[in-house]
């Protein structure tokens, strides 16, 4: 098969992966917060939640991180090459965070799935922001390859990793307004 057709591939499924990555957390933290409402609202909602986070999990975010791995075997495959350059090791890296990040979703899908929510809503909308992290530096590295300076890599990412939770902090506080005296 052609090169560009794995590669168009490996980004489909990279997209959908994320995808799957970025709304099973707003899942979790719409579980976490069904369990505020009364009943029966709260057991409706919560095996609602759990049916939408078990398919999302199983049908799309699963398969999706089993084919984008599979099509980029491929790619490194064809372009073995790769394997020496410096932003490929560094991509690796990243792309481990990202598989670790999908390990513990995991783990906390399944605790949802039985009703074990050790999570506080903001905790969960922090959690939600790793694989934000995680794209933003994988996709500057692909792209840019060797013509980025890491040092500036890094401090673009950690400015990221500020201004998203400052977002969160500032989503908080105006869905939490303090009453006034």
């Amino acid at each position: 098969m052609d090169y560009n057709y794995i590669k168009s591939l490996h980004l489909i499924f990279v997209i959908t992966w994320f995808a799957g990555l970025f709304y099973v957390p707003r899942l979790f933290i719409y579980h976490i917060e069904a369990r505020q409402k009364p009943q029966p609202d709260r057991d409706i909602l919560s095996e609602q939640l759990k049916i939408m986070a078990k398919r999302l999990w199983y049908i799309i975010t699963w398969p999706s991180a089993v084919l984008s791995t599979i099509f980029a075997v491929w790619l490194l495959i064809l372009v073995p090459g790769w394997l020496e350059q410096g932003w490929m090791h560094v991509k690796l890296v990243f792309v481990g965070l990202l598989f670790a990040y999908h390990i513990k979703n995991q783990f906390i899908f399944k605790q949802f799935q039985n009703d074990d929510i050790r999570w506080t809503s903001n905790g969960m909308r922090l959690w939600n922001e790793g694989p934000t992290l995680i794209l933003f530096a994988i996709v500057f590295l692909v792209i840019l390859k060797n013509s980025i300076s890491w040092i500036w890599a890094l401090l673009g990412l950690l400015g990221l990793g500020v201004i998203l939770m400052l977002g969160v902090k500032l989503y908080k506080r105006i869905r939490n307004p303090k009453p006034s005296v």
